[in-house]
């Protein structure tokens, strides 16, 4: 039976109604898709211990809750990932370097490799993606066996699912950025840039040889450069995941008082920008800064930050942005059963040398600095590179110098007779530096000293070994800090034109840190690993304590 032509119009009129309806009603309700972004995670498969944070019973005390590891972390993501129609898991960089040993040992594959099982789709890299140098960034990314730790444990490496991003890293001679600058993510034909870069900072906190041949630029300057790029592709809607931070004053999921780079930056920064995923400083915050949403994530992955935005269907540019902290409780999250098996499978591999006891500490040798920058176990390191080169061949080592920044973590007295393995050390020292003993005169020595405060975003107090002291006014200039009467050996003041042995590791024999007067060293003469004297100190040494803070002397 036919229709007559009046019910097909009236029908034909019926569904034109319903589409337009439909059209408003998406209009009306914008796109909603969830971020959830970490940073730092620095190869933390197992949980660090945990994140203090303000206990609720008395916001005027703090409380320790346990947190981190890959475990509990795949299972918080999956759960928000399920909730959300449209979702993307992003970076702000430092995922790997300076690692536990379980992943260390294996030249961080093992955290590649459950990043990736998680679904981490993007991210910035941080200046520890280039602690190897960049070639073993780009293995890394797109993986291969070229490397004197690599494929040792389970299987070839394939390389990450996730895509690196550095938009303002380029090489030097060709200009080109060592990854893409950006990743677009598209829902319902709305699409997300993603822009990633590491700080502009990056070569004086890097091995300097790791990143020759290679630039890096302004983090604003180079995310306004793309926006009319991206603006020409429809894109209306921006999120920068950069490789630096701030400090906060409040707690892990607050924003009172914030300082350092990251604010001067966000300032700078297009408007199209409106979400900021940083990191670096390894603090936790979700704050609101210059009309942009800015967080962190703490580190070693215990915070997630689960950040939701709307977007405007005809603008396509984001008109709400909001952001919780959220702790990875191991009490709260049950553990990924395929983060469990990856862990257990390394861990076969690595247990006996992780599990390997190496000497005993009375208490807990703390990474904290006194108010005059000295730390006890930093001293106790200094110690310990003296002892590994006071009898080399080539001229003994007399002094021994290491950077506040190569001490990780604190040794943790963690059984009861204080006894420390292997992976304990290593975690205080995970970088597998060289030492090297080479000649300074005593001027070069009064140069390292004032080079602390020089060209430095903060003061970086070396950490010397016994038998050297000196004093440091806070009130003189940087370069008239100290005294160079003040400098003594055993007892004795330097002599200016004197030669003097003196041991570091090799990302200051390289100039790291802003220390460029290594590079005008002689003889230089390498040694074993830091982390393998500290492990032969600690053999020969008995009951380890904490040393008395006088090498270095604040006078105001």
């Amino acid at each position: 039976m036919k229709l007559a032509p009046s019910l097909l119009v009236l029908g034909g009129l019926a569904t034109a109604l319903s589409t337009t309806t439909i059209a408003t009603a998406a209009d009306l309700h914008p796109l909603e898709v969830k971020l959830l972004a970490i940073n730092d995670f620095h190869g933390n498969l197992k949980s660090p211990g945990g994140i203090k944070i303000k206990d609720p019973a008395d916001p005027t005390k703090t409380i320790s809750v346990p947190a981190g590891g890959s475990e509990a972390m795949a299972t918080l993501v999956k759960e928000k990932r399920a909730s959300a129609k449209h979702s993307v898991f992003v970076a702000a960089g430092d995922l790997i370097g300076a690692s536990p040993l379980l992943s260390a040992l294996f030249a961080d594959e093992p955290t590649i490799e459950s990043l990736s099982a998680m679904g981490l789709e993007v991210s910035a890299v941080g200046n520890h993606e280039f602690d190897k140098g960049v070639g073993e960034l780009l293995r890394k990314q797109n993986g291969g066996c070229q490397s004197d730790k690599a494929c040792l444990a389970l299987h070839p490496f394939v390389g990450a699912k996730f895509k690196y991003l550095a938009a303002s890293t380029t090489y030097k001679d060709s200009g080109k950025t060592i990854f893409p600058a950006y990743e677009i993510k598209t829902f319902e034909g709305i699409s997300i840039a993603f822009v990633g870069l590491a700080l502009k900072g990056t070569p004086d906190i890097v091995l300097p040889s790791g990143v020759a041949g290679v630039e890096f630029h302004d983090e604003a300057a180079t995310v306004n450069a793309l926006i009319p790029e991206l603006k020409a592709k429809g894109i209306e809607s921006v999120v920068v995941l950069i490789h630096e931070g701030g400090f906060p004053t409040g707690d892990y999921d607050e924003c009172p008082g914030i300082s350092g780079p990251i604010v001067d930056i966000v300032k700078k920064l297009d408007p199209a920008v409106k979400v900021v995923v940083s990191g670096h400083t390894h603090k936790a915050y979700n704050c609101a800064i210059d009309g942009k949403l800015v967080t962190s994530g703490d580190k070693f992955g215990t915070v997630v930050t689960d950040i939701d935005l709307k977007i405007d269907h005809q603008t396509r540019q984001i008109v709400e942005a909001k952001a919780h902290n959220v702790i990875v409780r191991t009490d709260t999250y049950a553990k990924d059963p395929e983060q469990t098996a990856l862990i257990a499978a390394y861990e076969k591999v690595a247990g006996p040398l992780i599990e390997r006891p190496v000497g005993k500490i009375a208490a807990t040798l703390p990474k904290a600095e006194a108010p005059s920058g000295e730390i006890a176990l930093g001293d106790i390191i200094a110690d310990a590179q003296l002892a590994a080169t006071k009898a080399a061949d080539k001229g003994a080592a007399v002094i021994a110098v290491t950077n506040p920044g190569g001490i990780r973590a604190d040794l943790v007295k963690k059984r009861e007779d204080g006894t420390v393995t292997y992976g304990d050390i290593f975690a205080v020292q995970p970088f597998s530096n060289n030492l090297v003993t080479l000649t300074l005169t005593g001027e070069e020595l009064d140069t390292m000293l004032e080079q602390q405060w020089q060209n430095q975003p903060k003061p970086r107090i070396l950490q010397i070994s016994k038998g050297f002291s000196y004093t440091w006014s806070e009130a003189k200039p940087a370069g008239e800090k100290v005294d160079i009467a003040s400098i003594t050996l055993d007892g004795k003041p330097i002599d200016p034109k004197a030669s003097y042995r003196v041991t570091v590791n090799n990302f200051l024999a390289d100039g790291g840190d802003g220390f460029k007067v290594f590079r005008k060293a002689k003889d230089q003469l390498p040694g074993i690993f830091d982390v393998d004297a500290l492990e032969d100190y600690l053999k020969t040494a008995g009951l380890i304590e904490a040393p008395k803070l006088d090498r270095i002397v604040k006078a105001d």
